[in-house]
């Protein structure tokens, strides 16, 4: 994947950015739990987390209004919860906890960068950050501020790929950015089918045709039925964000 620039001021500081600008106004990025474990089996990975965060403080230097919606499998994953005895609905509520851990560590991380950011919990619990409304939400990206979202919807049976596609019709943004393992849709597992087929472009009809997964179901359907386009890319690679915001590197949109 072609990072955005090749040098950095220093290690974990946001990468310079080129003179294009995003077309994008405003973005939800949905950025999974494990993504911050690195090379861990779990838990937060300083160097990662801290890559990553001045990633986002990169696309906000591009004039881009940045949520991210993270999730919280590091810590504690509801399904897998549910598989071990658990009750869904009590699991869900401890993933939902995972996630307001990672959101405050994402949030410090971003100011160590120098820039304001503000973690909202769609759980309140007022005593850690500030609950979630759309109001509060828009006032911060307003101000400039990256938005941390946490608590995925504040309801159970519903994944933070739901909770990005939600936040990103609420909050009205023009795009929701997948962060994930590998760089695109595939039309299979690439890890496991070698002869899968990266799509670069395609559309939401073409995505449920095909029955390939972009996001689970629900939240599919929120970003299709509100005409929300959807890039899907690997938040491995140094400056990944800003890359696939202004169109350089490898990844796959999924278009209206």
């Amino acid at each position: 994947m072609a990072a955005l620039m090749t040098e950095t001021s220093q290690e974990g500081s946001a990468p310079s950015l080129a003179s294009k600008p995003s077309p994008w106004r405003r973005v939800v990025v949905k950025l999974s739990g494990e993504a911050l474990m690195g090379a861990h089996s779990h838990g937060l990975d300083m160097p990662t987390l801290t890559q990553i965060a001045a990633d986002l403080s990169g696309a906000a230097a591009l004039g881009v209004e940045v949520a991210v919606v993270v999730g919280g499998g590091n810590f504690f994953r509801g399904i897998a919860g549910a598989d071990k005895g658990i009750e869904r609905a009590r699991a869900d509520s401890i993933g939902m906890l995972a996630t307001v851990m990672n959101a405050l560590a994402l949030e410090y991380a971003i100011e160590k960068q120098g820039k304001s950011a503000r973690a909202l919990s769609a759980v309140p619990m007022p005593s850690l950050c500030e609950p979630f409304s759309r109001q509060a939400a828009l006032h911060h990206l307003g101000k400039g501020r990256i938005v941390v979202l946490a608590g995925g919807t504040g309801n159970p049976f519903f994944t933070t790929d739901t909770g990005a596609a939600l936040r990103g019709a609420e909050l009205s943004c023009d795009l929701i950015m997948k962060a994930t393992q590998v760089d695109g849709v595939y039309s299979a597992d690439p890890k496991r089918d070698p002869a899968a087929t990266r799509y670069e472009q395609l559309t939401h009809d073409e995505a449920i045709a095909k029955n390939l997964a972009v996001m689970d179901t629900a939240a599919f359907a929120l970003a299709r039925e509100n005409r929300i386009p959807i890039i899907v890319f690997s938040i491995r690679e140094p400056g990944a964000i800003c890359s696939a915001l202004q169109g350089h590197g490898r990844y796959s949109l999924v278009s209206p």
